[in-house]
């Protein structure tokens, strides 16, 4: 007898259906299972043999034969555990086979037939109400699951209450969906004295989604400003929160089933890997980019990072997404994230200023910030520079206006772009291509004269040209108006790097 359950292969935010086939047949006693599987899934055999042997259950004196079908879809990770378990089931007429039909099935066993939770739930939720199936996942992740729609899902504490589930002798209760993250709890902008112009540049890169470097002095405030984007950030829509909720399932970071609403916000540390980052490694998973989708990916001591993890960083940061090749796979992650880099002038970060800076000045500055690529620069749309703080800011009061004033403007600019941008698949400036800018940010005469005269004397790369464009039109949404003047172009200017670093 052959007995088939359905379960999942993960391949990026793509979750793959898998028919995991059992086969009872006479012979010398065996257990194999075949269909390109990894060292995990290998495993399965002794976690299967002793969960089954802990309920009371013993296998069968026959020759076990488990196809993982398709064959040649590699098939990794530790959730094929519970739909191996209830294939043989199955086979031995232990549960009815057309029940197993109906369900999705993933989870790992523990030698004691508990159910654990696995990485991807939430993807194989999605899947399961696709084809119109239930699902039979850890009852850990319930709430997770819960989350795909209106499908069954039954989660299972451990194998033994599944039994009695199917048995109809001990139904288990349906999961609810999990709580939705609180509010941001991180610093907010009355925390920061002075640095009015490096303000001004952080609310406009929330408006519009665009990408900032800010260089100074160490203690000049870069990263507690960093930090305070999220705060200014709104909440993802629904359709948002579950694009970033299958990159945490992936990952295995969703906690409690709790459905993502607050904007991923990524710090890793300068010495990061490339896998790290832009994602890979033996069992591809997503990296920093990736688990920063739709939000904040900082950056700190931006030249510390190796040269070419960061040129790793250009094509995601212009894609929106980012391809991992494999020999034996091709996995895609999104990565539309918001790059906030941070750096220091130099190597003793004081440079300009005769009492601390360092004998090599300035030679220092241009080694340090030759580290840095052309091209990785100019795909970031403000360069501020954040001078020291004085005492004299230091002991002035907080300033009136935090976080909450200012994402209050930055709402309402996004709520603009959303207005404008309905039907042409894009969410912020930051997003719109050329000719989308060509009809959406074409700035007034004085405008467009600056601009040309202001491309022909820095420079401007076709690339810089149009990243001008989507800040101007951001800071004209910031301000209310509807066309772009020559004011909005100054003062997005202003931001663009005026001398390459390399």
């Amino acid at each position: 007898m052959v007995a088939h359950v359905s379960t999942v292969a993960y391949l990026g935010l793509e979750a793959r259906a898998v028919e995991v086939q059992v086969q009872l047949a006479p012979g010398v006693p065996a257990f194999a299972v075949v269909g390109l599987a990894d060292k995990a899934v290998a495993e399965s055999r002794e976690r299967v043999r002793a969960a089954l042997t802990a309920i009371g259950l013993a296998l069968p004196p026959k020759r076990i034969t488990v196809n993982l079908s398709p064959a040649d879809l590699p098939k990794e990770g530790s959730h094929y555990d519970l739909p191996i378990a209830l294939g043989l089931l199955g086979a031995m007429g232990v549960i009815d086979a057309e029940t197993l039909a109906s369900y999705v099935v993933v989870g790992e066993l523990g030698l004691d037939g508990r159910v654990s939770g696995t990485p991807g739930v939430l993807l194989a939720a999605l899947h399961a109400s696709e084809r119109g199936l239930g699902l039979v996942c850890p009852a850990s992740q319930g709430p997770e699951a819960a989350w795909a729609g209106s499908i069954e899902v039954i989660g299972a504490p451990g194998l033994l209450a599944l039994l009695n589930h199917f048995k109809g002798t001990a139904p288990l209760p349906a999961p609810l969906p999990g709580a939705v993250e609180s509010g941001h709890d991180g610093p907010d902008l009355k925390q920061v004295k002075g640095q009015e112009v490096a303000k001004r540049a952080l609310e406009i890169a929330a408006a519009g989604g665009h990408n900032m470097i800010m260089a100074g002095p160490p203690g000049a405030g870069k990263s507690l400003m960093a930090a305070c984007l999220p705060g200014i950030l709104p909440d993802l829509t629904p359709s948002e929160a579950l694009e970033v909720s299958m990159v945490a399932s992936v990952a295995g970071l969703l906690q409690d089933g709790r459905l993502i609403r607050r904007r991923p916000y990524r710090a890793p540390h300068h010495s990061a890997s490339m896998a790290a980052l832009v994602g890979g490694g033996l069992k591809v998973r997503p990296g920093e980019v990736s688990l920063a989708h739709l939000g904040v990916l900082f950056l700190d001591e931006l030249p510390e990072f190796q040269r070419g993890v960061l040129d790793s960083l250009r094509q995601p940061l212009e894609t929106g997404r980012v391809s991992v090749a494999r020999a034996n796979a091709h996995v895609t992650f999104p990565a539309r994230v918001q790059l906030i880099a941070a750096m220091n002038p130099c190597r003793c970060g004081h440079l300009g200023d005769p009492a601390l800076a360092c004998a090599r000045a300035p030679r220092c500055a241009a080694d340090y910030q030759g580290k840095l690529s052309g091209p990785l620069l100019d795909r970031i749309d403000l360069h501020v520079d954040v001078g020291a703080v004085t005492a004299a800011d230091l002991v002035l009061p907080p300033p009136a206006e935090g976080s909450a004033q200012v994402a209050a403007r930055v709402a309402a600019a996004r709520d603009v772009q959303t207005a404008r941008y309905a039907s042409e698949g894009v969410r912020t400036n930051a997003e719109a291509d050329g000719a989308l800018l060509d009809r959406v940010a074409t700035p007034d005469e004085a405008g467009r004269q600056l601009l040309a005269k202001a491309a022909e004397a820095m420079r401007l790369s076709a690339r810089g040209y149009y990243r001008v464009l989507r800040v101007a039109r951001t800071i004209a949404d910031l301000g209310g108006h509807e066309g772009i003047g020559r004011v909005h172009v100054a003062e997005a200017l202003s931001y663009r790097r005026r001398t390459p670093t390399n």
